[in-house]
Order: structure tokens, then C-alpha cells, then sequence
């Protein structure tokens, strides 16, 4: 593949293989959202040792938000998205890079709403994967009747 070609990625929305309802789009790096937040619309890159509280001022300017996960044994996104979410962002929060379908629940625990993979990972490990680590919806406790 040549430098001038993107990797094809693969996106995981509730457990299945979907298409971006946000494509084509173009990722803005932190530095350069202060130029263009008026504008609105906005996709925005944050890097897995990035604040994401700089982004605070910007909320309603972006709509979607992706983190960078250079190893699936690096944690440090699922923390942001959580951060992410109890400032206040509201909207699509994209989980994003090296990412296995054991981590899809804590992705979905911790705020985001879908993962962008690599075709090679959804290869590896077809959509079946991912749906069959989806949280169940139907607990114990809820067919009893209990809250909590």
C-alpha cells in the first residue's frame, strides 16, 4: 500500500459492522479547532494524552469526537471518554485504532458509541465477535422486578 492510500477501518456500531453516518469527514486536530470552531459540524482527533477538557469551550460546535488507541493494552481512551462525558459532551464519542472485541463492553461502559477498527481486526474477528460481547440488556435483577 502506498503512503498516499488510506487503511481501509471498519466501524462497530451495538456489536454490528456498520458505515459511518459521518463519512466522508475530515479529523481536526486540537490545535487547529480554535481557527474553525465557529463553523460548526466539527470532528475532532484527541490523542490518548491530550486534555480533553480544552475541548469544553467547543461542545456545541463538534459533533463527534475520536480517540486515538495505539494498543489494545493501552486503557488511557476509555478514561477520556468517560472525562468526555461527565463534562458534559453529548455527542458521537468514536473509540479509535487497536481494539479487540473483549474491550467493546468497557467502550460502551465508558461512553462511546461506536469503535473504528482495522479491516485486518474485523478479519480477525467478524462482527459475530462483537455482538456476542454486547452487554445484555435483561439482567436478574430486572426480570424480578428490582431496580438497582
Amino acid at each position: 500500500m502506498s503512503d498516499t492510500q488510506t487503511t481501509r477501518t471498519v466501524l462497530v456500531r451495538q456489536g454490528k459492522f456498520s458505515p459511518s453516518p459521518f463519512e466522508p469527514c475530515r479529523f481536526l486536530g486540537v490545535e487547529e479547532l480554535q481557527s474553525i470552531a465557529a463553523l460548526g459540524g466539527l470532528f475532532v482527533d484527541l490523542k490518548n494524552d491530550e486534555d480533553p477538557e480544552v475541548l469544553v469551550p467547543f461542545f456545541g460546535a463538534i459533533d463527534l469526537i475520536r480517540i486515538a488507541f495505539p494498543s489494545s493494552a493501552d486503557g488511557r481512551g476509555f478514561s477520556l471518554g468517560q472525562r468526555l462525558r461527565r463534562l458534559g459532551f453529548k455527542g458521537t464519542l468514536r473509540a479509535h485504532g487497536d481494539l479487540i472485541s473483549d474491550q467493546y463492553p468497557m467502550a460502551i461502559r465508558t461512553g462511546f458509541d461506536e469503535l473504528e477498527i482495522s479491516q485486518k481486526m474485523a478479519d480477525r474477528q467478524p462482527e459475530d465477535h462483537w455482538l456476542a460481547t454486547l452487554p445484555k440488556r435483561e439482567t436478574y435483577r430486572s426480570r424480578l422486578g428490582l431496580t438497582g
